[in-house]
């Protein structure tokens, strides 16, 4: 451990004290060893703009740019096959001069405007009614810096025929230096252009590094190419502003000067004092440190409620054999994706089949019914039989699939008793599965089916109330808003009625499940709000939902890094020193008085726990001094 003395006042002889104070400390632990050593003494009343930490600032904010890049890519930008209208972008500093070899004789294009103008091939020993490539293309030029990439970008909008695409593609790539006919474009350095086939992402790439985007705007263009879903694409757009950048950026900033400050405690002047005590002063470090956390662990927080949007909700449909959990899947995705039979059990294994409800992605589990030894006696009744060596392992993996799902949809059927009056039996499994899915933190939904059974008899309204106030009583953890009555043989039936609007019950369970979706979604909100609204508040950190999964991992880095510093900050008593030791120090400096005594704090290593959460805030940004940026970039744009 190193311990950094800042002059002020002191003697030769009382560093000296000082220092066997420090070392006899931390020599009571045998695998601790401290080095002393004394700092240059520093004016603490200079302006924080010419510290090493504004310095540091500064260096990030006017970072150096990287080597200049002097190849020109190209690659077609619209799907590829056949179509109308295929777009070929270019981007790098030899756009025109391709333009020039594929419009021989014409003028420039003007910038932003689109010309058209007719393709030839660069080649020009071919017959000159040979070299047309496409009778009649769209050109559109935009010079550098405000373009997408930040370089000049040539954008070539064609005829979309494959063989046309194909021609265009090998007229770009003979206009590089290999072709004798062109040799206008220079580097920076006066050489040849390279003109190549961009490689995956390689556009979104130099718009990062032309500082066109940051790291979570390129990622949040890739979730809007792959978006399936209307939720996806919310979710995909929010983060498309930079929001989520310039929040990271505010607290890097916040760690930044809280840095400043601790430097303040190493390096004032020896003819200044603190008007509080070092102890004091960290503390206020620690408050807003503190505050930081609480909105970390928010991101982190809401980013498992952003994951579900991104790759799914789970859906576990729950129940005892014959409850309708096949027939409920095929009505929902609106075909026959499971096998529905009279015969009970007929689901062994879990049938997944992924759907989008209302606009959101979930992936529905059909699972074996769950029913034990004990009920086999009744079960052989309806032909079930015994609950075999397979079947166990079925409900075995049903009851795992609902623990590891984010909704839980439990099937209860309704059926007739001897006396002719309706029940909704429910055996002991299903009971203590939806007890383990409650434990667990699921959301549970009881879907209460056949009720065309309820419709056929009289005083329906009074039954159903009757029948719910029973599943309420076996299933106190349920809301009552989130039992929902069907009848998926009514939804099947081809002799609808045509004012039944919803028959079956269908539309209204799946608008219960969608509001079920808003709830698990919504972002948490915190007192980092502040005098925010409530909307406000929620539009403040419904942003957080579009952090990525690359992102959460560095935000918990963060985290503990912060947590890291709390606890250093954390006054450590020290009862056993040997008082003669610091007998010789003058209290009234203030560097060894009680607090020094008591508290022993090592600042420097508190700083440097700051310096580490702030490299990581820098990683999900691709900005700053973040140490291993590049590291993340080729995973980030090959998407």
């Amino acid at each position: 451990m190193v311990r950094l003395i800042a002059p002020r006042h002191l003697t030769r002889n009382q560093v000296v004290t000082h220092a066997r104070l420090v070392t006899t400390r931390c020599n009571a632990t045998p695998t601790l060893r401290t080095v002393v050593r004394v700092a240059a003494p520093r004016r603490f009343g200079r302006s924080y703009a010419s510290s090493a930490v504004a310095s540091d600032l500064e260096a990030w904010r006017t970072e150096p740019s990287r080597d200049t890049i002097s190849d020109t890519i190209y690659a077609l930008s619209s799907a590829p096959g056949r179509a109308a209208i295929a777009v070929i972008r270019l981007s790098g500093p030899a756009c025109l001069d391709v333009y020039r070899r594929l419009c021989p004789n014409r003028p420039l294009p003007k910038p932003r405007n689109a010309t058209l103008r007719r393709l030839y091939d660069p080649d020009d020993a071919k017959p000159s009614h040979d070299r047309v490539i496409d009778s009649g293309a769209l050109v559109l030029y935009f010079p550098a810096p405000n373009t997408v990439t930040g370089e000049d970008v040539l954008e070539l909008h064609v005829h979309g025929g494959p063989a046309i695409v194909r021609s265009v593609l090998e007229a770009i790539s003979a206009c590089g230096p290999g072709s004798q006919h062109l040799g206008i474009a220079k580097t920076s350095q006066g050489g040849r252009a390279n003109i190549r086939l961009a490689e995956p992402g390689e556009f979104t790439k130099r718009a990062f590094y032309n500082g066109r985007l940051d790291l979570t705007q390129a990622e949040a263009l890739g979730e809007t190419l792959a978006a399936e879903t209307e939720q996806q694409r919310r979710l995909a757009v929010s983060g498309t502003d930079g929001g989520l950048a310039k929040r990271y950026e505010e607290w890097r900033t916040m760690l930044l000067y809280a840095r400043g400050e601790l430097e303040a405690l190493i390096d004032f002047s020896e003819d200044q004092h603190f008007d509080e005590s070092p102890v004091e002063f960290i503390t206020s470090v620690s408050e807003q440190v503190k505050a930081l956390k609480r909105q970390v662990q928010l991101h982190i927080k809401n980013a498992s409620k952003g994951e579900l949007l991104r790759n799914g909700i789970s859906i576990a449909l729950l129940g005892a054999p014959n409850a309708g959990k096949s027939s409920l899947l095929n009505r929902i995705v609106g075909r026959e994706a499971a096998i529905v039979s009279a015969e009970a059990g007929t689901t062994r294994d879990i049938v997944d089949v992924t759907v989008d409800i209302n606009g959101w992605l979930c992936r529905l589990g059909d699972m074996a019914g769950l029913r034990s030894t004990a009920d086999a006696d009744t079960d052989m009744i309806s032909g079930a039989g015994p609950v075999g060596l397979v079947e166990q392992e079925g409900i075995r993996r049903a009851r795992e699939r609902a623990l590891h799902s984010d909704v839980v949809v439990a099937l209860l059927a309704i059926g007739k008793t001897a006396d002719g009056s309706l029940d909704v039996p429910v055996n002991a499994q299903v009971i203590e599965a939806v007890e383990e899915c409650s434990a667990a933190g699921k959301m549970i939904l009881v879907v209460l089916n056949k009720m065309d059974l309820v419709e056929h008899c009289g005083h329906g309204v009074e039954v159903l109330e009757s029948l719910r106030a029973h599943v309420s009583e076996r299933f106190p953890m349920v809301l009552a808003n989130r039992v929902c009555p069907i009848s998926c043989r009514e939804t099947a039936s081809e002799s609808k009625e045509p004012d039944q609007a919803d028959p079956g019950g269908i539309q209204a369970f799946l608008a219960q499940l969608t509001r079920t979706f808003g709830d698990l979604t919504t972002a948490a909100t915190g007192e980092a709000a502040g005098s925010l609204t409530p909307a406000e508040a929620q539009s403040y950190w419904s942003s957080s939902l579009s952090v990525t999964h690359r992102q959460s991992t560095y935000l918990k880095q963060c985290l503990n890094h912060l947590d890291d510093f709390l606890e250093q900050c954390q006054p450590q008593n020290h009862h056993s020193v040997d008082p003669s030791l610091s007998r010789g120090l003058d209290e009234h400096e203030g560097l060894v008085g009680a607090h020094a005594v008591q508290d022993d704090i090592d600042i420097v290593t508190a700083a440097e726990h700051l310096r580490f959460a702030a490299d990581c805030l820098a990683k999900i940004t691709g900005k700053g001094g973040g140490g291993d940026v590049e590291d993340v970039l080729g995973v980030v744009f090959e998407k």
